[in-house]
């Protein structure tokens, strides 16, 4: 049966928000955009991991079908993801569908008569059926009878070279313009730079198309950035100290690296699952929907897993291999906290790191302008690793976002100290440039840390280094000071690795002013320390944030949300849906704390919208009141 909601209702916005989704207001700039795209404006619309994207194009949806403007069609480049959201849309009452390969013939069939004869409000689809004859045909007709409403474009950043998801498909997007001239468009992306914004409004043809960018700061986010020693080891301590019975995931840049560190977590007493591209597909769904459904998992994983994760309650995300660039760091790690309460996002990196993500550029076919324009990308974000002031400054600049010191990141909470290695940095520029000149070859980072300390290695005596004015005038520095000078002077540009020549390291034009002492190389004394934590009653107060949903419930409210999670869990099970899906923590708090005792009183508790409250509302009062 059609779940099409009946014509006498509102289409008003504002209505439809408090309604179905159950919010008293819009936030940000989602207002300014629902009503952009319901009068029929085109937007590209910028806004960070659980700032409320799919508010801004489901509303409008919603409201568009109630106008009799007919159906909108989102899409999205994940199975999982389109199942999440049509189960969420289907508990508040909205009729949306998906259509992809996990539906029968017959299934297909009657989801597409349902979107002829009006009955759905949105289809979920991923571009490489949106694109097919056979699909094409169904929107002109769509089109043609006057009920084709919207188009929303999810993770739009997939359709861009220079972004971190790049997915080529989503290029054939382009016909939506070409075809469909009148009907309005939406495309949302939590990330993209300069660069890749300029590459969506021109692969997608939006450049009439308003703008919306709302500010990128998650402050509720306490970046961190460590120097691998034992990564491991140190990765260990950070989630037993910090995170031992929380949700989490685990980035590694390799599928080995992905199963040890699942199998080493799960030897120390914690519950992990691997995810990458190798396991078999039905492994990767099955723990993919744990980590959805049960609380206390950590992922461990490639890139392949995490867009479109919506759990609210990921309360950190770790990597300990360093990404490509700004932009993957920055959505990775925003996958945390999207409840809006404390979350940790932790880095460990090391100049092997810088090497081998260098290595890949070098040996990618792709063109030299894309392998300059990633050179560039990977150099940011090693900045940003090797910055000595706030991380969020820096971040949030990159996006050309300007800030202040935030308080909630490393540097700022334990400003690190700081040493001058000018003079190591042109003493091991030095070397590089005596032994080019000299001999005509490169070398890597090891072979001339071992010159300046002066350490008499088969190689070094070999190719007679220990000859060098240099040898030997850096041997009060460590090998760890070193690499950190290498470090700062790849990420200032003035040294290159070439992944071509063995990994040896090259000068640049940016070397000379180095050289000559023009350039300060300021570095911190050591970033492998842990840095004093606060409790996280003390983090989430000062990221203005309280500590967690239910924290400040008296010893009832307490128990009535304790009693509330585990009925939702069960309904979750039943639904076969995340919990998060039926209601938030933040609703459950809300109504532990009202203490109803009748529907009435749940009137108005954000995230009980009118589908919610007709199918759960009894239960709830049944749960709430038996709990005292």
């Amino acid at each position: 049966m059609a779940l099409q909601a009946p014509a006498t209702l509102s289409s008003d916005p504002q209505d439809i928000l408090q309604e179905v989704f159950g919010y008293d207001a819009f936030r940000g700039e989602q207002q300014d955009i629902v009503e952009h795209v319901c009068s029929g404006g085109d937007a590209l619309v910028l806004m960070p991991t659980g700032g409320g994207k799919s508010l801004c194009y489901q509303v409008p949806a919603i409201a568009l079908q109630r106008a009799g403007q007919g159906i909108s069609i989102v899409v999205s480049p994940l199975i999982a993801l389109m199942h999440d959201q049509v189960g969420a849309l289907h508990e508040a009452g909205v009729a949306a569908e998906f259509l992809n390969s996990t539906l029968d013939w017959n299934q297909t069939l009657a989801i597409e008569g349902r979107m002829q004869r009006g009955e759905i409000t949105m289809v979920y689809v991923a571009p490489e059926r949106l694109s097919t004859p056979r699909f094409l045909e169904l929107l002109d007709g769509l089109r043609d009878s006057g009920r084709l409403a919207l188009f929303a474009i999810d993770e739009a950043h997939c359709v861009s070279q220079w972004g971190h998801d790049f997915r080529p498909e989503y290029r054939s997007l382009s016909i939506l313009h070409e075809r469909y001239p009148t009907v309005p468009r939406i495309a949302l992306t939590a990330t993209a730079d300069t660069l890749t914004r300029a590459d969506i409004v021109e692969r997608l043809r939006l450049e009439d198309a308003r703008q919306f960018v709302s500010s990128f700061d998650r402050p509720n986010i306490r970046y961190a950035i460590v120097e691998k020693k034992d990564p491991t080891q140190q990765l260990l301590r950070f989630i037993q100290n910090e995170h031992p019975e929380d949700a989490g995931v685990v980035y590694c840049q390799s599928r080995k690296r992905v199963e040890e560190m699942a199998q080493t977590l799960n030897d120390a007493g914690l519950n992990a699952l691997p995810y990458h591209a190798g396991l078999d597909a039905s492994v990767r769904q099955r723990h993919q929907d744990r980590f959805l459904r049960e609380d206390g998992i950590v992922m461990c994983a490639t890139i392949a897993f995490g867009m479109g994760i919506d759990k609210p309650d990921v309360r950190f995300v770790a990597h300990i291999d360093m990404p490509k660039n700004i932009e993957g760091y920055y959505q990775e790690t925003g996958r945390a906290g999207r409840d809006g309460q404390p979350a940790d996002a932790w880095m460990a990196y090391g100049l092997a790191d810088v090497v081998n993500q260098r290595r890949m550029i070098d040996e990618s076919p792709a063109g030299e302008e894309f392998k300059q324009a990633m050179r560039g990308k990977l150099d940011a974000l090693l900045a940003l690793a090797e910055a000595t002031d706030c991380r969020r400054v820096r971040l949030l600049g990159y996006f050309g976002e300007p800030s202040q010191p935030c308080g909630n990141c490393d540097n700022c909470l334990n400003p690190p100290e700081v040493w001058d290695g000018t003079d190591a940095a042109r003493k091991l520029l030095s070397t590089i440039y005596w032994i080019r000149k000299q001999q005509g070859i490169g070398f890597g980072a090891g072979q001339i840390m071992d010159i300046v300390r002066g350490k008499p290695t088969e190689k070094v005596l070999q190719h007679g280094h220990d000859k060098l004015s240099t040898y030997g005038l850096c041997a009060e520095l460590s090998e760890a000071q070193l690499r950190g000078v290498l470090r700062q002077l790849i990420a200032i540009g003035a040294l290159q690795v070439d992944a071509a020549a063995f990994n040896t390291l090259v000068l640049t034009d940016a070397s000379r002013a180095v050289l000559k002492g023009e350039v300060p190389v300021q570095l911190r004394a050591s970033i492998s320390s842990p840095t004093p934590r606060a409790s996280r009653k003390e983090r989430a107060v000062k990221a203005g944030r309280a500590p967690s949903a239910a924290a400040g419930l008296d010893a009832g409210g307490q128990a009535r949300f304790t009693a509330l999670k585990a009925w939702r869990s069960e309904v979750a099970k039943e639904h076969n849906l995340p919990a998060y899906v039926i209601f938030h923590d933040a609703t459950l708090a809300a109504i532990a704390e009202r203490d109803p005792q009748s529907l009435d009183d749940l009137h108005g508790i954000t995230g009980i919208g009118g589908k919610k409250l007709e199918a759960y509302g009894a239960e709830v009062l049944r749960v709430s009141q038996a709990a005292g």
